[in-house]
């Protein structure tokens, strides 16, 4: 695992090597072992006669190949150079593909292999790799340089283009130290970040600088830039088989993807929360051998969302050496520093006991594993199982909708709820969100302030800047490429393609490189994730009960009790925070001179939003958190300029 920084400039102009040091020194914590720097013999020279300047940096977090694996590395002929970052799982099966191909390898490390199977096969390499990756490949033959990432953005890679250079960079940080690049918010960026908790590629917070979306390769020579889509998930062509030979296969799949997890030549162990999937890979990982497992879990003092027990529990059944933490609400400490890490705005709190969960979990390993992506490829939040709801009540006939169920909804409660198998349901609501196309109905569910309230918070300046941008239509573009499958099915797909890589794996990311520790997720290996994809929903989600398929699977080792138990997921008391130990540290940033002449929001209804928050009569800790972190954001990257 580790950090990627470059420049390339299609003049040949000397590239500063001083400066791609400066770029690659910010990513230390993502490789505190090894620093290396490559620049072709353009860029050392004073002309351009020579073709591309080109020049790649690297820092090194040892995991395969601890004495051989330095970065950047190039084949025999030193005509192919790369910086990558990430683990290729398959590599040894394709070192063997390569050797039987005449390739001779000097290091067993799994960077090699992709130089060589580029060498091979060209920029389709990346549909060989099984695993996570970010890497810029430079091929001085064909004056090219190649950016890539996986197939579900578990690994970061930002970018811009500027003066006929490209600058590429894995974090943020790092690509601003190049002074082509003007620290300039952008503004459709952050009207995003405001509906969707954070900014979906190919945004970043900085006018001119892009991410790299998933499952794409970018292009790079003296003709321009190209974007290419590599791969993309299939949900909409099913699978026939029986919900035996699915169980068999996932089965299958799921404990292949441990076991390639669990190679390292270092310390290793698995974040436990308590919940079915992060249980899931210890029990499985426990079978596998490696023992004795190290778990790792966090909790907080108020009971409501503390899972200590049930990870207790589990760790227990399978005899793992445990740590745990109590995480409290230093947010004032720890927030600016990892805002930085972050590099633009992040408002998913839990953030923060991501962040300490790395940070002990770091103390005694090198890298994790962990539970990400069962509730995005399984079904298991809520939200799936209440879009099976709707297709359930739309297939009532109209006649009786129309006659019978709406006019009796008119005369229910509009704060009262009814639980039904694990969701509170007002009837009256919930018809009125039955009515709506998916993709507002998705909106209705997942966004943090909806375009009619961003609206009423704006000044007149930010409403301009974001004239015509709305939010919703990413997701009316991701539904309608879905409208053949059933509403569960269809939002499963829309957090895979979308809340997973913007939201989930950049906090995994970020939080984790932090620290030098590597996360990997067996859940997401793409074999296990196109399997799934190709199930009907049905099996997925039965009824309202979610991720079923997954919970049948598990039987084998957890009691009914711990499967079924109502979900609670990896949240903080953040409302309980605000109103008591942050109240002060949050109106102290949002009433803050710097704030309120930011000239983003109308102060007076940012404090509206306080107020109410702090009085109980509405929770808005998760908005409130949101305008916290874009503020400290602005202070940092633009009124302070933090390299």
């Amino acid at each position: 695992m580790c950090g990627i920084t470059g420049i390339v400039d299609i003049q040949g102009r000397p590239i500063n090597e001083e400066l791609v040091r400066q770029m690659t020194a910010l990513l230390k914590h993502r490789g505190p072992d090894e620093e290396g720097i490559y620049r072709n013999e353009a860029c050392q020279s004073t002309s351009s006669t020579n073709g591309c300047s080109v020049a790649l940096g690297n820092r090194r977090l040892k995991v395969i190949d601890l004495e051989g694996g330095g970065q950047p590395l190039c084949n025999e002929q030193e005509t192919i150079w790369i910086t990558f970052n990430g683990e290729i799982y398959n590599y040894r099966e394709l070192r063997e593909e390569l050797i039987s191909r005449g390739y001779r390898f000097r290091t067993k490390s799994d960077t090699e292999v992709i130089v060589y199977a580029y060498e091979e096969y060209g920029p389709d390499c990346v549909h060989k790799f099984r695993g996570m990756f970010a890497f810029a490949l430079w091929d001085e033959r064909q004056q090219r340089l190649m950016l890539a990432r996986d197939r579900l953005g578990k690994k970061p890679l930002v970018y811009a283009l500027t003066d006929r250079q490209l600058i590429f960079a894995s974090e943020l940080r790092a690509i601003l130290q190049h002074p082509a690049i003007e620290r300039v918010p952008d503004y459709e960026a952050i009207h995003h970040y405001l509906t969707f908790w954070s900014i979906p590629a190919p945004w970043t917070a900085f006018r001119g600088v892009r991410k790299l979306p998933p499952a794409n390769y970018l292009l790079y020579d003296a003709s321009g830039c190209v974007l290419n889509q590599y791969w993309q998930l299939d949900v909409v062509n099913k699978l026939r088989i029986t919900r035996e030979e699915a169980i068999e296969e996932i089965t299958s799949l799921l404990d292949e993807s441990v076991k390639l997890r669990l190679n390292s030549d270092v310390p290793l162990g698995i974040f436990l929360s308590g919940g079915v999937d992060s249980s899931a890979i210890v029990a499985i990982a426990s079978e596998q051998g490696k023992l004795p497992i190290k778990t790792f879990s966090i909790g907080f003092d108020e009971s409501e969302f503390n899972e200590l027990p049930h990870a207790r529990r589990v760790a227990e059944q399978f005899n793992t050496k445990h740590f745990e933490r109590l995480v409290k609400p230093d947010a004032a400490a720890v927030l600016p520093r990892l805002i930085e890490y972050y590099g633009e705005p992040f408002a998913d709190s839990s953030a923060l006991p991501t962040y300490y969960l790395a940070q002990m979990a770091r103390q005694h390993v090198t890298v994790a594993l962990n539970g990400d992506g069962g509730d995005e490829i399984f079904g298991g939040y809520y939200r799936h199982a209440a879009m099976q709801l709707v297709e359930i009540y739309h297939g009532i006939p109209s006649w009786i909708r129309q006659v019978l169920i709406k006019p009796a909804s008119q005369i229910w409660p509009e704060q009262l709820s009814v639980k039904y198998l694990g969701l509170n349901i007002n009837p009256k609501r919930f018809l009125r969100m039955a009515d709506l196309p998916r993709a507002k109905r998705w909106e209705r569910w997942t966004r943090l302030f909806s375009e009619a309230s961003k609206r009423f918070l704006y000044t007149q300046d930010m409403n301009q800047n974001t004239r015509g941008v709305n939010s919703v239509d990413q997701l009316r573009n991701l539904f309608a490429s879905l409208e053949s499958v059933d509403g569960a099915d269809a939002g499963i797909a829309v957090d895979t393609m979308l809340n997973l890589p913007s939201d989930l794996l950049v906090k995994m990311d970020i939080a984790t490189m932090a620290h030098g520790l590597e996360a990997r997720s067996p859940f997401l290996d793409h074999h296990l994730v196109e399997f799934v994809a190709g199930l009907p929903g049905q099996m997925k989600v039965r009824g309202m009960k979610s991720k079923v398929l997954l919970k049948d699977i598990l039987r084998r080792y957890f009691p009914r009790e711990h499967l079924n138990r109502t979900k609670q997921g990896f949240t903080v008391p953040l409302a309980a925070w605000l109103r008591g130990s942050l109240k002060d540290w949050m109106t102290d940033i949002l009433s803050s001179s710097q704030a309120t002449n930011r000239g983003v929001f109308r102060s007076h209804r940012v404090q509206d939003l306080v107020d109410s928050h702090l009085a109980g009569t509405e929770d808005h800790a998760h908005k409130l958190w949101a305008l916290i972190v874009l503020e400290i954001w602005f202070d940092r990257f633009i009124d302070q300029n933090v390299p």
